[in-house]
């Protein structure tokens, strides 16, 4: 049983690099796609320990702008499997009070896909309870990049001044725009990089590297980690008091 955690002892916001279900899979001599679906479903366990936990946002990532480079099969059936999880996981995910957004360039993803996410995010738009945020077809330069875009057609436009445009302007531009910045980070499978994940974001965020393969992690490793951040102390540049 999870020991509930008071709000104030740990991270308001958690982000996830949900990393090594290729490597999962291999292990068990099955194919990789095995282990993304055994990783899919990984996702529902951690998604309803959050609130037991004190965590209102999480944000994990599904599929980022450089995973195309994969082979065909790969890909072709990593965008099945999120079709059928939006499909399959909609109605529990409304029935638990769960508000679903989707971050990342929508441009190359299939139409179908693209419905299904707008109609998850539709169906879950008066949710209040965990923020949940998938993070796919994203990268943290390419969403700076769009960012900047838009910023820069503002200014051309008139409706911006370039000398309003600050550290606080380009974060209202960002697919992230809603949501606080994390609090903590973590990367399961034992790798220890952030592979453009929230690059603006998490300027401040703790990070945790953790060996264990994402379809193996659990709530009660969520657990752990988030208590583990309440015995941090973050000064962000200051000295400590």
């Amino acid at each position: 049983m999870v020991k509930p955690i008071r709000d104030t002892d740990g991270p308001r916001h958690v982000a996830i690099i949900m990393d090594g279900n290729g490597r999962w899979a291999t292990q068990r001599g099955r194919p990789r796609l095995f282990g993304h679906h055994a990783g899919a479903r990984r996702v529902r366990e951690v998604v309803e320990v959050c609130p037991d936990i004190g965590v209102k946002y999480l944000t994990i990532f599904a599929f980022s702008t450089e995973n195309w480079k994969r082979t065909q099969v790969e890909v072709a059936g990593l965008m099945s499997l999120f079709r059928r999880y939006i499909t399959r996981e909609a109605r529990a995910l409304k029935e638990e009070n769960v508000r679903v957004r989707f971050i990342g360039d929508r441009v190359r993803l299939d139409a179908k896909l693209v419905q299904l996410m707008d109609e998850l995010e539709q169906l879950t738009s008066g949710c209040d309870g965990v923020n949940l945020t998938i993070a796919l077809n994203y990268g943290g330069r390419d969403e700076v990049a769009r960012a900047t875009q838009r910023l820069a057609q503002d200014v051309a436009a008139g409706r911006l001044r370039p000398e309003d445009v600050n550290e606080e302007t380009l974060p209202r531009y960002l697919d992230t725009h809603v949501l606080p910045d994390p609090d903590l980070v973590i990367r399961t499978s034992g790798e220890a990089r952030i592979s453009n994940f929230l690059l603006w974001q998490s300027a401040y965020a703790e990070y945790e590297f953790v060996d264990t393969l994402w379809p193996d992690f659990s709530a009660a490793e969520l657990t752990r980690l988030v208590q583990g951040y309440g015995r941090r102390e973050r000064r962000y540049g200051a000295v400590p008091a």
